[in-house]
């Protein structure tokens, strides 16, 4: 699945602890010599982001003391990938490597004997994932100016590529529709999306081969640009707009302005395209796979959820990531209803702060000021202590402390507030960059 905002990749060790759910990097040592031959693996290293694959960081040190940085992918212990799931994947990023597209080259791969879970092995890519750091930091001024028309020509080389005939060919809205009467249609907003997204379909077009979760988070990028496009789990065949409307999704703007991954436009995206050899794309056909792809993004957030409260997975990653469905209610009514939107945000109410003043019955400190105190001491005593998977998760747990001391600040919502209303309220407070920016760009 892909990953949440803001939830990127972060460089850096940990080690096992009991309970902590995270293997010994020992247990991985053995397998991975295995398959590599006679070499000596260092600095084994679990890395942070992703809420459905582990990603672990090695060096292979061969005999004379050459060394190799690899990165190890698999399937979280317990929660195995879809079937076949590893034969596309490994398909997909060997044509892409034998075409000279910018990926890691995939030494081997497993189907889980030794590792326990399926996974597989890639030669290191240096440069940076965070999106944060490659939308403000100055060391990527110039990836900046750059990463629009690469971004484009990747898609369109990529898109000519034959796609494997095993590929499947899914109908996305069916997909969505599906999944979305699997867990009791619970969104009107979503259902609205649907209405709108089958009543205005664009033209059937070839299907091509597709990366699947085409986005600023699954690249690696240096101070000039694209070095790699990570994280082929989900390619599959379709209509080549897919993967550009991805990456036009709000949520993958990390809260930059621009359209295209915070980056540019979506007139440059597509000329950037089209001057590679992609389709002749229009606006219209890009805004409807957007649209569907943040309701996607969505299901996809209900998914994660829907794991944690089961107790299938239990993890703050994945709660938080549930908690991000009404961001996506948002972005779809941004996009489909932008007047009755704006009318809604500027009705929100204002947090007046009544919940961290008031000390009954309790006394002080309130829920909302001990809540504060938890979220003081993991930005501030855990985070600088930490790296890796450990210090991720303390930013995610802080950030989910967060929403909950602003929703019981806001207070419930009076019965008769419309839903339009009712959204436009919970994001005022929760996430106020969707409304000081303005009307979806």
């Amino acid at each position: 699945m892909p990953q949440t905002p803001d939830q990127d990749r972060l460089p850096g060790g940990n080690a096992a602890s009991p309970g902590s759910g995270i293997p010994d990097a020992t247990e991985l040592a053995r397998p991975l010599r295995h398959w590599l031959g006679p070499v000596t693996v260092q600095a084994l290293t679990r890395l942070s982001g992703g809420a459905s694959k582990e990603t672990w960081s090695f060096d292979a040190v061969a005999g004379d003391g050459s060394r190799t940085g690899l990165i190890l992918r698999r399937d979280p212990p317990g929660r195995p990938g879809e079937p076949g799931a590893l034969d596309r994947e490994a398909a997909a990023i060997g044509l892409a490597h034998q075409a000279g597209l910018p990926v890691p080259e995939m030494l081997c791969c497993s189907r889980g004997p030794g590792l326990g879970t399926a996974g597989m092995v890639l030669r290191r890519v240096d440069g940076e994932t965070i999106a944060r750091r490659i939308l403000r930091d100055p060391q990527y001024a110039t990836a900046r100016r750059v990463l629009v028309g690469e971004l484009g020509e990747f898609a369109a080389r990529l898109h000519a590529l034959p796609a494997p005939a095993f590929l499947p060919e899914p109908d996305p809205l069916a997909s969505l529709r599906e999944q979305l009467e699997s867990f009791g249609r619970p969104s009107a907003v979503f259902d609205l999306a649907l209405a709108e997204l089958d009543r205005n379909r664009p033209p059937a077009r070839e299907p091509v081969l597709l990366h699947g979760d085409f986005r600023l988070g699954n690249l690696i990028v240096g101070p000039e640009g694209l070095r790699a496009v990570l994280d082929w789990e989900l390619t599959h065949a379709g209509n080549p707009a897919e993967d550009l409307g991805w990456l036009c999704v709000k949520a993958w703007r990390f809260g930059a302005g621009q359209p295209v991954a915070g980056l540019g436009s979506r007139e440059e995206l597509l000329a950037a395209y089209a001057a590679a050899g992609g389709a002749d794309l229009s606006l219209e056909e890009l805004r409807w796979w957007e649209v569907l792809g943040t309701l996607r993004w969505g299901v996809i957030c209900l998914a994660q959820a829907a794991a944690h409260l089961s107790g299938a997975h239990r993890s703050v990653e994945l709660a938080a990531i549930g908690r991000r469905v009404c961001e996506q209610e948002w972005d779809l009514l941004l996009l489909l209803q932008p007047a009755a939107a704006a009318a809604a945000a500027a009705r929100r109410p204002r947090p007046s702060g009544a919940a961290a003043a008031a000390p009954a019955p309790y006394g002080r400190p309130t829920a909302s000021e001990l809540l504060e105190a938890v979220r003081e001491y993991l930005l501030d005593g855990v985070l600088p202590v930490t790296t890796g998977q450990v210090a991720f998760h303390a930013r995610v747990a802080a950030g989910a402390l967060a929403v909950v001391a602003r929703e019981l600040e806001l207070g419930p919502f009076p019965a008769e507030t419309g839903l339009a209303d009712a959204v436009a309220a919970r994001l005022a407070v929760a996430n106020p960059k969707y409304f000081d920016a303005g009307p979806a760009s």
